[in-house]
């Protein structure tokens, strides 16, 4: 009997032993391979593109570091982005957005939006509060809480962007020489919403600015670019839609349907985003919307965000074949509508990240684009059209 119960010890030590290994490493493990930086050697960036990059003003659209355990605060050696970096790389405006479901199998041509969910597994391996396991509107909103414990920790260098009024005590800031940082929060599709429409006041509460609506799945809203059958707004969508458009909130077609886009199109007039794409005139993946499409939606006066990854560059995702890409959206829309989206840590692989943003600027100098372009893209129209939506 002894034997037995030191062999049941023995048993739940070796049990608890592996558990703690798992929840200490397994994460990270994860997040390591989802969100690398690939080798290289330093960019070469000229006096005149590090001066240039100095003045800029510039802004990024779309990063998912909330969707992590790292600490934000502190600058780390894997991932792409945190607040060191983000003043490393002289970025004035992140948008953090939330992740809070992904379809196991994930791809650009066709999802279920009953397979199971990664974000799930994610949050019980990272530890994260009991009450996000289940509901998409908690992970949400711990999310947010997140973000404001690196405005906490950092409340000299960092802060949270909710109105108009603080995006333009931030920029006066940097203006004067402050080195600070403003966040925005975001979602990355309205299923956090849960069906109830009420919630996009818990959304708007804990900060929630940049209101996408759909991901890699169809849902209670809309078709999905990458769901079933390119399906429009549903009633709850147009609701949704409506709702957004009233409020100081910015409307974010990133991941959504052909027809979810054409139907926002005719019952909005406000500049809409497409928060991290690329563009088909500069090659054909399932990732980018058609290119009248994207004409059209600048047309609201909106901007497209240039991601930084394979499946949009189709195959150079460094700064040059970036900028390259950034070439064609500027003579396919106008340099008015234009602006940079990264993706960073969004699970996808980068050739740099963002402390090295000056490298992206000397890019778009070797392409050709004139100063008042580059700042255009890199942060102009960004701040324009949050201008225009926040209150």
């Amino acid at each position: 009997m002894r034997i037995v119960k030191r062999l049941l010890v023995v048993i739940l030590v070796l049990v608890a032993v592996g558990l703690i290994g798992f929840f200490a490493f397994a994460p990270a493990y994860v997040e390591k391979s989802r969100n690398a930086v690939v080798p290289h050697d330093p960019y070469p960036v000229s006096d005149a593109a590090r001066a240039l990059h100095d003045r800029l003003v510039i802004g990024d659209l779309h990063a998912d570091p909330l969707l992590w355990n790292r600490d934000l605060s502190q600058r780390s050696d894997y991932g792409q982005v945190d607040i060191p970096r983000l003043l490393e790389g002289n970025v004035a405006v992140q948008v953090f957005t939330a992740v809070t479901k992904s379809p196991a199998g994930q791809n650009y041509e066709e999802n279920s939006a009953e397979a199971f969910d990664n974000v799930t597994a994610l949050a019980i391996g990272q530890l994260w509060p009991p009450r996000t396991w289940n509901s998409l509107l908690e992970r949400a909103l711990y999310q947010a809480e997140k973000l404001e414990a690196v405005e906490a920790a950092l409340p000299d260098q960092f802060r949270i962007i909710r109105t108009r009024a603080d995006l333009d005590s931030l920029l006066a800031d940097r203006a004067a020489g402050r080195q600070v940082v403003g966040g925005i929060l975001g979602i990355e599709g309205a299923h956090p919403l849960e069906g109830d429409i009420a919630n996009l006041d818990k959304l708007e509460a804990a900060g929630h600015r940049v209101i996408a609506l759909q991901h890699f799945f169809d849902n209670a809203l809309g078709g999905s670019l990458h769901g079933k059958g390119n399906q429009g707004l549903t009633d709850f969508g147009r609701a949704v839609v409506e709702q957004v458009a009233q409020r100081g909130l910015v409307l974010d077609l990133a991941h959504s349907s052909p027809a979810v886009a054409r139907d926002v199109l005719e019952i909005t007039d406000i500049p809409l985003i497409v928060s991290h794409s690329g563009v088909t005139a500069h090659c054909e993946t399932p990732r980018n919307f058609p290119d009248d499409l994207m004409r059209e939606i600048a047309a609201t006066g909106g901007v497209i965000g240039m991601g930084y990854w394979d499946e949009v560059t189709c195959g150079d995702f460094t700064p040059a074949g970036v900028a390259r890409m950034t070439r064609t959206a500027i003579d396919l829309l106008g340099e008015d509508h234009v602006a940079l989206g990264s993706d960073f840590d969004g699970s996808v692989t980068t050739a740099f990240d963002t402390s090295e943003l000056a490298a992206l600027t000397q890019a778009f100098l070797d392409e050709g684009l004139s100063e008042d372009q580059i700042a255009k893209v890199m942060g102009g129209n960004m701040i324009r059209v949050l201008r225009a939506r926040l209150k």
